[in-house]
């Protein structure tokens, strides 16, 4: 229904295959005798050969009316696809526009904060520059165990005091002041906190330089490499350019880094890059003036920046000599555009890892080391020239005395920072090195223009304060501005995301178009081809029906002809026996022979020539006969044939219509209905052989068609393995953005209906069996997002519903009210009365609320103008016969209105549930136009038809109807989902209630033997089984809606007597058990007087537990007990020692007597005695309660097979010698004996007690006698 609601069907109305003759029909064929003489009344008429070809005519005329209805069809869907395709388009027009729009507000924002940021950047630098371009600060590194006491105190974070230990002097502890100071204690962070304000300035533009000065193994390459678990100054400089560009970057701008690295030895460069191997491009480092070409490599994370900076390390090499007095170069190069402004910038971060300032040279020095140390003196000296100079403010600046200076030209000095980390040891025998280094810094930063007195101090603090609240708002404006990007950039994907999701409902829309008109074209070819041959098919069978009616006027003219000679010769033959009956009788009356031989003589010739003569005739007459009669059964054949193939060929060109799954359920219905008529077998019947049966085969009784038993499982298939797969796997997270959450939750959906199509009537409800939980989880979980569509979800609720009326008869019977019901004219009131929901006939249960309100559908007739009369006029159109045009905007209108009345409609949806579509859509058009009669009118000069006008509205109502029955109102799911959580709390109650009706009849059934009592009993469990499969599908049901305070919407009825009827008929059964057990007893011929009154005393304690049984079980249980009280009452009493003797005396006639081939049960048990093979004896019980064991005669070869043997009891050795004993044993197995026997009579009587317990305890009949014996002391352990 909701395909062809959406008309996007697959299937085709109108070409239902055509009912085939029934076999009654087929079977009757005309039989035919094979000989006829006298007779042509079995001949069959030509009329029945005319009524099949008028069959196959009237079947040739459907073929071709569907064939015109079909390609009516086919050019509506064109219509409206056409239709749907133009606002598609318009609305995709409208987004674009927007989406230009939107683009151009962003680049407008981009512009505002691009003025915004470089102002930021501006006052960030003025406010580092008031703070000095060249800063200083001084780092200490910790102790080593052997280096004695710290010669360095800290005052404070900007002073250090070195103890010179010369006490000529007045003080003999000398201070220094820097920038910033920093003690052993302080690590790699705390450091870069300061030296972050100069990674901020490079990014913003301006060359940075860092310079890590000091002697060798006072800490410079550990600030600036630092360890693997506290990162140096090269690591964090990186990491900190990284995460601000990444901040700071947006649409419209762009930051790359390239890094480059090199050493500096004795004035001459190395570049390590180049070393590595790697074809990389080259990179002018150095001022316009003097320059250098140096290989470099662009990183886009820190990954990739620690990789380039491990291969540099490698091809330094690892010589300590070397590296002491080399300077390494790790330039971070930022290139800076932006696509809006077009501003290019470059910058670059400069780390320098110094040689080692240390100048006393040796008498031991080699020439080559001697060299090195005054080209380290040498850069060091210029170094501290240049920086000098620049803060001296001089004219002229030395770059040129170092080729580090000269390369150096463009970061030291201008708008470029300079930072030098002094590093120094802090123990006593580096004094010297440790003066010298703070005494080189202490210049470099004295030379700085200081900011004055206090009173000067306080003037730059307080501009600097007011930077710093001009900087925050700055701040705060680019923060509201990137907001405002931000809120743009989401609204231009919301835009995105509904082009791309019209853009998918175009794309579908055209493959459906497609794909249509691709089957109607097939259809076509295939309509016309079977025409042709259905047209040939019938020329030649009116040319053989002519034939016939010619062969059949021919054979009747033969037969005609044959009948007058036959009546000719039987003329001749009664003349001639009237003669030779007037011979004969003159032959009586005549006394002489020759006249009557002479006459016989005479006769003869002439006789015998007729008869011969009509003998041939007759036998020619039935060989024409025979050769008619097979030529008519031949031609009967051939007929017969060609009707079938017609047939075959009429029913094929009906089979390829795809039937709408929809439609399928409820064709259904009806054989639903039948079978439980027919196999209406009552819950109270008697027969309880019947009855478990029934209870566990679901064909039998409609009522609990949704529980399945253990044989029945749901039936897997490749499809729906893959769809529940697919469904369940469904994870919306991995997706970016609603619209290809959407296309994909979209495209499962109708994955769903296509399999369930391609699956046909036969197997639909299978396939949606296995899919069912996961297409109701599916859609559970997709429903707050509200990306699905909406006509798709409705279209698998109603495939779900529909197989669950098929297969639920008690949902069959409910009623609906008719589309006129819901459909109403604007201010015109409800087009039908809602009173017809109480009418006469009406199931129970009904969704139709009696104050129902109607759709209402407003069009009105446009009022013509002046103008557009004279405009009908000149178009040759008559003003009577003009009516408007349904416009796109008015039919969006339409299923917009007609979708918010869907939405949690429920009686709507029962509608659409119980009604097929094309039904639905016809009552629709009926009454539009039975209320609007402006566009009844057919008129061929209407624009457009005004079929096509009642066809687009009627359309457009069912696919809101459809939209709003599918669409969610959290927290409840959509009106379909909840139909059908009402008609599966249904089916479950009914099922339910009928267990409940089969419960009460077996509780009232009485039970007459042991045997029923079984079966009562099996019956129950039966019903308490299949009760708890009823409520385990209830709650692993998805379709269930689960209450607010958690309970199940199904309430279950009581259990309370069945509970109470399954109790007595198990206390029932273990009484009459036991009384079975009693019962053997009266088999003997006596019985011992004790045992006799144990188990009297049996019966007693039975009797005595009657009261926990029903009273509808007590007669059974009395009866039992007082049979088995009269059988042993009337065993005659055995005195006990006299059985007990006879037992001693003949140990071996119980053998013969049979006592062994009465047991019913043999128990095995084995006892290891430490040989090699244990002693396996098997022990059991006869019809005289008797202890029977059987085991092989010997325990050794030849083992001489096994042997029966009645074991005495203990009771019976009392008074014997051990002598005799070994006899009474030597009748037994030898196991036994072996067992049994020990040195001493006692011990022997004492072994034997317990090996006899043991075997007795195994036989569950034996158990009540030997608790008898342990109480009269016969099991008593004698040594004890």
């Amino acid at each position: 229904m909701a395909e062809q609601g959406n008309r996007w069907s697959w299937d085709v109305a109108g070409f239902e295959p055509w009912k085939s003759p029934s076999p009654e029909q087929n079977d009757q064929k005309p039989t035919v005798p094979l000989a006829r003489r006298n007779s042509t009344s079995s001949l069959v008429p030509p009329h029945s050969l005319a009524s099949k070809v008028e069959g196959l005519r009237e079947k040739v005329k459907l073929a071709r009316n569907d064939y015109l209805q079909l390609r009516q069809e086919a050019s509506e869907l064109q219509e409206y696809s056409n239709a749907k395709l133009d606002r598609v388009t318009r609305y995709l027009g409208v987004l674009a526009e927007k989406t230009h729009k939107l683009d151009q507000v962003a680049l407008e924002t981009e512009a505002r904060m691009s003025s915004v940021i470089n102002e930021k950047k501006k006052l960030f630098n003025d406010l580092l520059t008031s703070k000095g371009n060249i800063k200083v600060f001084c780092r200490t590194r910790p102790l080593f165990e052997d280096e004695g006491p710290s010669i360095v105190e800290f005052p404070d974070d900007y002073t250090i005091r070195v103890n010179t230990g010369d006490e000529s002097l007045s003080n003999s502890k000398k201070e220094f002041e820097f920038d910033r100071v920093y003690g052993p204690h302080v690590g790699q962070a705390d450091l870069f906190s300061d030296v972050q304000p100069m990674v901020q300035s490079a990014l913003d533009g301006y060359n940075i330089s860092l310079f890590a000065y000091g002697q060798t193994h006072s800490g410079k390459t550990h600030t600036m490499e630092g360890s693997s678990y506290d990162r140096g100054l090269y690591a964090r400089c990186f990491e900190e350019l990284f995460d601000l560009s990444n901040s700071d970057t947006t649409a419209t701008s762009q930051c790359t880094f390239c890094i480059t690295v090199f050493e500096l030895y004795n004035e001459q460069i190395r570049d390590l890059l180049l070393e590595s191997g790697k074809s990389l491009p080259k990179l002018c480092f150095g001022s316009p003036e003097y320059f250098i070409e140096l290989m470099q490599e662009k990183v886009d994370n820190p990954l990739d920046f620690s990789r380039v900076l491990k291969a540099a390390f490698q091809s330094r090499g690892n010589n300590p000599l070397k590296i002491n007095v080399s300077h390494l170069v790790v330039t971070i190069h930022i290139f800076y555009n932006n696509l809006v402004t077009g501003e290019n910038s470059y910058s670059k971060l400069s780390l320098v890892d110094l040689a080692g300032s240390e100048c006393l040279i040796t008498e031991d020095d080699s020439g080559e080391r001697v060299t090195d140390m005054l080209h380290v003196m040498k850069t060091l000296s210029a170094l501290g020239d240049v920086l000098s100079s620049l803060t001296s403010k001089k004219d002229a600046i030395p770059y040129e005395n170092s080729m580090l200076t000269k390369l150096f030209a463009d970061s030291l000095g201008g708008s470029s920072k300079t930072l030098m980390i002094v590093n120094v040891c802090p123990n006593s025998s580096n004094l010297s090195e440790t003066l010298l280094s703070l005494n080189f810094s202490a210049r470099a930063r004295n030379s700085v223009l200081s900011l004055g007195n206090r009173d000067t101090i306080k003037k730059w603090r307080d501009v600097a304060n007011d930077a710093r609240k001009e900087l925050y708002e700055k701040e705060k404006e680019i923060q509201y501005l990137k907001q405002d990007g931000l809120r743009l950039k989401q609204a231009l994907k919301d835009a995105n995301d509904q082009c791309a999701l019209l853009f998918n409902e175009v794309q579908k829309a055209w493959k459906v178009s497609s794909a249509l008109q691709t089957d109607l074209k097939s259809e076509h070819i295939l309509l016309a081809d079977n025409y042709k041959v259905e047209k040939e098919q019938n020329a030649q069978l009116r040319n053989q029906v002519a034939h016939m009616l010619q062969l059949e006027q021919e054979q009747n003219l033969l037969i005609q002809q044959r009948d007058s000679t036959i009546q000719s010769l039987q003329a001749k033959i009664g003349s001639l026996e009237i003669q030779l009956n007037e011979a004969l009788k003159s032959s009586n009356t005549g006394s002489n022979v020759g006249p009557e031989t002479l006459s016989g003589t005479l006769s003869n010739p002439r006789t015998t020539g007729d008869g011969t003569d009509s003998s041939a005739v007759t036998k020619k007459l039935e060989e024409e006969l025979k050769k008619r009669d097979a030529l008519i059964e031949r031609l009967h054949v051939e007929n017969e044939k060609l009707f079938d193939k017609l047939t075959e060929k009429a029913s094929l060109a009906g089979s390829p219509q795809l039937s709408s799954p929809l439609s399928g359920g409820a064709v259904n219905v009806q054989p639903q209905n039948r079978g439980r008529n027919g196999t209406s077998t009552t819950a109270r019947a008697r027969s309880l052989d019947v009855l478990p049966s029934s209870l566990m085969t679901d064909k039998n009784d409609g009522t609990v068609a949704l529980v399945k038993s253990d044989s029945e499982k749901v039936k897997t298939t490749p499809a729906g393995e893959y769809l529940t797969a697919a469904l369940n796997d469904f994870n919306p997270d991995q997706y970016e953005g609603l619209a290809a959450i959407s296309d994909g939750a979209n495209k499962l959906l109708m994955l769903v209906l296509a399999a369930v199509i391609k699956a046909g009537a036969s197997r639909e409800h299978e396939i949606l069996a296995e899919i069912r939980d996961a297409v109701f989880s599916f859609i559970r979980k997709m429903e707050p997002r509200r990306v699905m569509d909406t006509m798709l979800v409705s279209r698998v609720r109603i495939l779900h519903i529909r197989s669950l009326l098929a297969r639920s008869t008690e949902l069959q019977s409910i009623k609906v009210l008719s589309v006129e019901c819901f459909l109403e004219k604007a201010n015109a009131g409800p087009s039908r009365s809602s009173s017809r929901a109480s009418s006469p006939g009406r199931s129970s249960m009904q969704y139709v609320d009696e104050q129902i309100q109607g759709f209402k559908v407003s069009l009105k007739p446009e009022k013509k103008s002046k103008f557009s009369s004279v405009v009908l006029k000149i178009r040759g159109i008559d003003e009577e016969t003009w009516r408007q045009q349904v416009t796109g905007g008015k039919l969006r209108e339409i299923s917009e209105e007609a979708k918010n009345f869907a939405i949690g409609n429920k009686a709507l949806a029962a509608l659409f549930v119980h009604t097929p579509a094309g039904e639905l859509q016809r009552q629709i058009r009926s009454w539009l136009a039975e209320k609007f009669d402006f566009l009844s009118v057919m008129g061929n000069d209407a624009p457009g038809g005004t079929t096509g006008q009642l066809e687009l509205i009627s359309t457009a109502i069912m696919d809101g109807w459809m939209a709003g029955l599918g669409s969610a109102l959290p927290p409840q799911t959509d009106a379909l989902g909840q139909l059908l959580f009402e008609y599966s709390k249904r089916v479950y109650t009914s099922q339910l209630q009928h267990l409940k009706d089969i419960v009460g009849t077996l509780a009232t059934e009485e039970a007459e033997d042991a045997a029923q009592v079984a079966k009562l009993r099996s019956a129950l469990e039966s019903v308490d089984h299949k009760r708890r499969k009823i409520l385990q599908q209830m709650r692993s049901d998805v379709a269930l809606l689960t209450l607010e305070n958690g309970s199940s919407p199904v309430q279950n009825p009581s259990t309370a007597a069945e509970d109470a009827r399954l109790a007595s008929l198990v206390s029932l059964d273990r009484i009459l058990k036991q009384v079975k057990d009693i019962t053997r007893l009266s088999t003997v011929n006596t019985i011992q007087k004790s045992k006799k009154g144990t188990v009297l005393g049996s019966l007693d304690k039975l009797t005595e537990q009657m009261p926990s049984l029903l009273e509808i079980d007590h007669p059974c249980a009395q009866r039992y007990i007082a049979d088995a009280r009269r059988k042993v009452e009337s065993i005659p009493e055995e005195d006990d020692r006299i059985q007990n003797l006879s037992h001693s005396r003949k140990p071996s006639t119980d053998t013969g007597s049979g006592s062994g081939t009465d047991v019913a049960q043999w128990n095995v048990l084995q006892f290891n005695t430490g040989n090699t093979s244990p002693f396996i004896i098997k022990c059991g019980a006869n019809s005289n309660s008797e202890l029977i064991i059987k085991a092989e005669a010997r325990v050794k070869e030849p083992k001489g097979g096994e042997i029966v043997r009645v074991a005495p009891r203990p009771s019976i050795l009392e008074n014997m010698s051990l002598e005799e004993m070994k006899q009474v044993f030597a009748e037994l197995p030898e196991a036994l004996s072996l067992l049994a026997l020990a040195r001493t009579a006692d011990g022997t009587r004492a072994r034997y007690s317990r090996l006899y317990r043991t075997l007795a305890m195994k036989v569950p009949s034996l158990k009540d006698m030997v608790s008898e014996l342990e109480k009269g002391g016969a099991l008593k352990d004698v040594r004890t």
